[in-house]
């Protein structure tokens, strides 16, 4: 049987331990690896990629690689295959590794099944890559947040913005497969796990996740989650919101905030093989200003970043395309950018 320790929180950090029962992953090797799973999640992995030519090519005799790569798994012979990288700018420069079909088909047979039973593991302020969650959720939880550390603005809000250097690139493969085997019970699906893991290293050997695997953002989310259950159950904080390797902390007292960071350091250092970006940590009143996902934060409103509104009329001079309009459009709705929505429609 398997524990974890949860605080009590008496004093809002800390406080008295109690165990709890661990839940796990109940599922088995076959519910994964069966036919009709990989029929289901051929049908979802298609979904705006028909035209491309390594897909045509695998729904060509779809039922013959389907049969093959059931089979392979079934026997334990699969091995995942290798990566294509390249380069995309969304803004800053990041490197994708993109896998071969029958490995991305896998990833989302996996996918599929493990998504459901951990999105029920993790905090409800965990935004990123989550059915029903997203950069606008987080942005509304923050404003709720806001509100009630300051009391409807009666109060000075403190903020405490962090977030991990080179995230993907650092996650520990050994970390990661222990975290996994701590809720999987099933020896096959951790091995299967652990081969797709393996298959990728990012600079250091055992090191670093490929960001064009969709399981990818599932296992960050996974060994991420053990932060945040670290926030929220050992150091009792409340007004907590992350997404993806960015976070903040809210608060009306600077010196619990600063109390707290060494403990962040500490936790990330030595329990997940991470570390804060060094120029990226800061304290500031929210009346000041706080970025934070794409926008600047203040207690009545919120604006687009300037970088953002730069590359945004950057992209639409570039574009005339409906949908880069329509997007910006959208982007703009959720927070004060009505003299950018009327720059922008004047422009038409």
């Amino acid at each position: 049987m398997s524990f974890m320790w949860i605080s009590t929180g008496r004093n809002g950090w800390g406080g008295v331990f109690f165990m709890v029962m661990i839940k796990k992953f109940k599922n088995k090797y076959d519910d994964i690896i069966s036919v009709e799973n990989l029929l289901t999640a051929w049908k979802e992995f298609l979904n705006g990629k028909r035209k491309r030519k390594d897909v045509r090519v695998f729904d060509t005799k779809l039922a013959d690689n389907i049969f093959d790569l059931h089979a392979k798994l079934k026997n334990k012979t699969y091995t995942h295959g290798e990566y294509k990288a390249f380069t995309i700018t969304d803004p800053k420069k990041r490197n994708i590794h993109k896998a071969m079909v029958k490995d991305r088909l896998l990833h989302h047979a996996i996918h599929r099944k493990l998504y459901p039973f951990f999105d029920s593991v993790f905090i409800s302020d965990s935004f990123s890559c989550r059915n029903g969650k997203g950069i606008h959720a987080a942005l509304d939880r923050f404003r709720y947040f806001f509100r009630k550390v300051g009391r409807n603005n009666t109060r000075t809000v403190w903020v405490l913005k962090c977030d991990i250097r080179k995230f993907f690139a650092s996650i520990d493969h050994n970390t990661l497969i222990s975290i996994l085997k701590s809720r999987i019970e099933d020896e096959n699906i951790t091995s299967l796990l652990e081969e797709i893991i393996s298959s990728f290293e990012y600079g250091f050997p055992g090191k670093g996740l490929p960001l064009g695997n969709l399981t990818s953002q599932l296992f960050a989310n996974i060994y991420m989650n053990e932060f945040d259950q670290y926030i929220k159950h050992k150091l009792r904080i409340k007004y907590y919101i992350r997404y993806a390797d960015d976070f903040v902390i809210l608060s009306e007292n600077k010196v619990c905030l600063e109390s707290v960071i060494p403990r962040i350091h500490d936790f990330l250092n030595r329990r997940l093989l991470v570390s804060i970006h060094p120029n990226k940590v800061f304290i500031k009143t929210l009346s000041s200003g706080v970025d934070f996902l794409g926008w600047v934060h203040f207690p009545t409103h919120r604006v687009l970043r300037t970088v953002t509104k730069l590359r945004m009329f950057k992209n639409l001079k570039n574009s005339q395309r409906q949908e880069v309009l329509q997007s910006y459009l959208g982007l703009l709705s959720h927070g004060d950018g009505h003299e950018l929505e009327n720059r922008i429609r004047q422009g038409i």
